[in-house]
């Protein structure tokens, strides 16, 4: 289904998903109309899920970011899961296999909103935080 055009498309859009198709196209020697067809059909097929900004926090005023390690306690994954929503902060989660069952990236403001957010967690189970220093991909 996916070719080697494809996937140089797909390596195109991950570094800046904004790329033209006309820039796209002189990278895999296609014509723009070609690439914008092949762009809809790996929308179409879902390869493509969507496309999505990248933000400096800091920016926006949020100055600490930190990843959770969360031991939930037995019989709260689901009244977790359901209450997600509630936790803003949190940018991403994910369900793993370990002692701790899930796995979090969150933003905050700063210290004592980390204090307040691992507070309301604490209904759900136990949390063990790591503070992220820097992000050694983007240096």
């Amino acid at each position: 289904m996916v070719d080697t055009v494809d996937l140089k498309i797909i390596e195109s859009l991950k570094v800046n998903s904004r790329t033209s198709f006309v820039e796209i196209g002189k990278q895999v020697g296609l014509s723009p109309s070609s690439v914008r067809e092949r762009v809809q059909k790996l929308e179409d097929t879902e390869v493509i899920k969507g496309y999505n900004v990248q933000l400096d926090n800091r920016k926006l005023g949020f100055g600490l970011e930190v990843f959770i390690m969360f031991k939930l306690f037995s019989g709260k994954l689901k009244i977790f899961c359901e209450q997600l929503e509630q936790f803003p902060e949190i940018g991403e989660v994910f369900r793993i296999t370990g002692t701790h069952n899930i796995f979090m990236k969150v933003i905050l403001v700063d210290q004592l909103h980390l204090q307040q957010f691992i507070d309301r967690l604490l209904l759900y189970g136990e949390p063990t935080t790591h503070l992220i220093l820097s992000d050694l991909k983007n240096l």
